[in-house]
């Protein structure tokens, strides 16, 4: 990330040059403000809770974003553990079947080999998959998770996303209906 978050070359963010230090960027073109179905007139703009608060600068907002990025990082390793846990147990099971099949093919010595050894078998010492995933989730996940929602907090007041949002406002094509910044 560059060192100067997009919301600081957004005039929007800073101010237009009108006084209108909304987040703004003038009416919705030449037919006047843009409504929406109710009507009501469409900010140009993130929603409150997607705008820097006042006095954060971009330094904090290029951290906050690298934390929670660090953050989602970690959601998708948690995923990939719940699927480790749902693939090691499922194939737990397909090789109990394998079991009685080869029994049932005569193979009695290399059924009780794999009955013995594999089925059932921890994946760690002592742990089944449940208990890694409970041991991640106690031991790392909910530390992070706790530790990245506070830096949130004293930093950005709580708001999430605001490196994604100010980006959003740079990329975005202004009155285009399908670059709009809200619903």
């Amino acid at each position: 990330m560059a060192a100067e978050t997009p919301g600081a070359r957004d005039d929007a963010a800073q101010g237009n040059g009108t006084g209108d230090t909304t987040g703004t960027r003038g009416s919705g073109g030449p037919g006047g403000p843009e409504r929406n179905e109710a009507g009501v007139e469409r900010r140009d703009g993130p929603d409150a809770a997607h705008r820097r608060p006042e006095g954060v600068d971009d330094a904090t907002v290029e951290a906050t974003g690298l934390v929670s990025k660090a953050l989602e990082t970690i959601e998708r390793a948690r995923g990939h553990l719940y699927s480790f846990h749902q693939l090691t147990g499922t194939a737990d099971l397909i090789l109990g079947e394998a079991v009685e099949k080869l029994r049932e093919a005569g193979h009695s010595v290399q059924a009780e080999l794999l009955e013995r050894e594999i089925v059932g078998r921890n994946v760690l010492p002592g742990r089944w998959t449940f208990q890694v995933v409970e041991d991640y989730n106690s031991t790392y996940y909910k530390p992070f998770t706790a530790a990245e929602e506070r830096i949130r907090q004293e930093l950005v007041a709580g708001r999430d996303h605001l490196y994604e949002a100010e980006m959003k406002e740079e990329r975005r094509t202004r009155h285009h209906p399908e670059h709009r910044a809200l619903p």
